[in-house]
């Protein structure tokens, strides 16, 4: 990627005259012509300036035999719409330009029929933006990941630069008697970066002139350290995820609560982007979700419009998109008993109902006391019948319900999950292989709606098709739990 500025200019020279280390396995080593390719983006906020730049780098690709894309994108538009979630304008540049980078990179690689993974993209920072980083995220307040600052190597993009000083490019430069554009903003010091560049690294510089060198290593240990924390906490994560869903991630609380702090941290940054990957988390937020959790209940907003919410033992992120529509998970209160049983029918009058709206239909959910006297067995069966699997009764204990009510979690068919079908005598049945046998289409197996005692919980119900044998009625039971599924009228 090349902006123009002298840094950028300066790997483009360097690049195509010179030795580099890529990070391909090769070293230090000259990098074929027809290897290369030039992206600039013109973000547009400069006017013409931006157009002068644009036509800089055309110029300055031509001139050493590089073929050149330029993509033009409005930023500040794009900025102030939703599309990003975040109104930042240095930010949504940011994301573009590597979003357009990882594009051209693609077509690049279909075209010449290489996989990606043999692509790099070099981009131009130095020990300066290096050091700027550390400095601007410990202004804003960031763990070892952000104090780690820029990184070598991250998947495909490669900084060959960050162990030469932007002072030494531009000596590189004017020795070559080349020239390259300045950016006025770089100088406002408004911005914290140029806050950080042109008040705190010189007077940081003055105590120690080695600066850049010493902040190198410094980025280097915390690096490792970082990258070691970050596996320990994705083998938590892995532990402690108990569903997820489109937007959502449902996390154990009560495990994540017990976690080194150092871990629980990663943790949830981990989920949060799981759920809504366009959401940016300061320290703060993770904070105050760690208080939720330590709490054992609450609710705590994110950027994004996401949200942390803990009950039943569960932290709940979820995003924007999955609080703003029924979809195929969430909890199904039953409401308690209202009093106690009379003796004049089978079935004592019923309590109230509670019911969860999902994106296919709706469940709803109510106890039944059963008077002495009557075969809850018998019940079930003529239950059964009379609703065509459409509603069940089970055995309100066997589904982890009392007489005071209770919370059963339903979410859509698990990888891998299992139940014990009713009339199948205890022998178990994997979940797709029921759908299958039941021939709901591929398309709809994830919206079916699969009843469990908690959110790791066993299955009691997948709504209409087959109760599980654990939870059936039995002539022991005294209260019932019904359950009925009605489906989303269609047009």
């Amino acid at each position: 990627m090349v902006s123009g500025g002298a840094d950028s200019t300066a790997l483009l020279v360097l690049a195509a005259t010179s030795a580099l280390d890529i990070d391909d396995g090769r070293g230090e080593a000259l990098i074929a012509r027809e290897r290369l390719h030039v992206l600039h983006i013109n973000h547009q906020l400069r006017a013409i300036d931006a157009d002068e730049d644009e036509e800089f780098v055309r110029e300055m690709a031509t001139r050493f035999g590089v073929p050149v894309t330029v993509r033009r994108v409005d930023v500040a538009k794009l900025a102030a719409s939703a599309e990003f979630g975040d109104t930042n304008v240095e930010n949504v540049a940011r994301e573009v330009r590597y979003a357009a980078a990882n594009q051209l990179a693609n077509e690049l690689c279909a075209a010449s029929g290489l996989p990606r993974s043999a692509a790099r993209i070099l981009t131009a920072h130095t020990a300066n933006d290096r050091a700027e980083t550390f400095f601007m995220h410990a202004i804003k307040g960031s763990g070892a990941q952000g104090l780690s600052s820029i990184p070598r190597r991250r998947n495909r993009i490669v900084r060959p630069l960050l162990g030469r000083t932007h002072e030494q490019l531009c000596d590189l430069l004017r020795m070559r008697g080349i020239v390259w554009r300045e950016d006025a903003t770089n100088a406002d010091t408004r911005y914290l970066r140029n806050f950080v560049r042109h008040e705190i690294v010189p007077l940081a510089r003055q105590r120690n002139p080695r600066l850049f060198e010493s902040m190198a290593s410094t980025c280097d240990i915390l690096s490792d350290e970082d990258a070691y924390l970050t596996q320990v906490a994705s083998r938590a994560y892995r532990a402690l995820e108990r569903r997820r869903d489109q937007g959502l991630v449902v996390l154990d609380a009560a495990r994540l609560a017990a976690s080194d702090v150092a871990i629980a941290r990663r943790v949830v940054r981990m989920a949060v982007l799981e759920a809504c990957p366009q959401c940016r988390l300061d320290a703060r937020h993770v904070a105050r979700v760690l208080e939720i959790v330590a709490a054992g209940e609450g609710s705590a907003s994110l950027p994004a419009g996401a949200d942390a919410r803990v009950t039943y033992g569960a932290l709940f992120i979820r995003s924007r998109e999955a609080q703003g529509h029924a979809g195929t998970s969430g909890w199904l209160e039953v409401p308690g008993l209202p009093g106690p049983a009379g003796a004049s029918d089978a079935l004592v009058a019923p309590g109230p109902a509670g019911s969860l709206a999902l994106g296919a239909g709706t469940l709803t959910a109510r106890l039944r006391e059963v008077s002495a006297g009557s075969s809850p067995e018998a019940l079930a069966r003529a239950h059964a019948r009379e609703w065509e699997g459409q509603s069940v009764l089970l055995d309100a204990a066997a589904c982890g319900v009392g007489q005071l009510g209770g919370r059963l979690w339903v979410s859509g068919p698990e990888v891998g999950e299992v139940l014990c079908p009713l009339g199948m005598h205890g022998q178990s049945k994997k979940l797709s292989d029921l759908l299958i046998d039941a021939k709901v289409p591929a398309s709809e197996r994830a919206a079916v709606p699969v009843v469990r005692t908690g959110v790791s919980g066993s299955v009691v119900w997948v709504a209409p098709m087959r109760a599980d044998e654990r939870a059936r009625v039995t002539d022991a039971s005294r209260v019932l739990l019904e359950l009925a599924w009605r489906p989303a009228a269609t047009s």
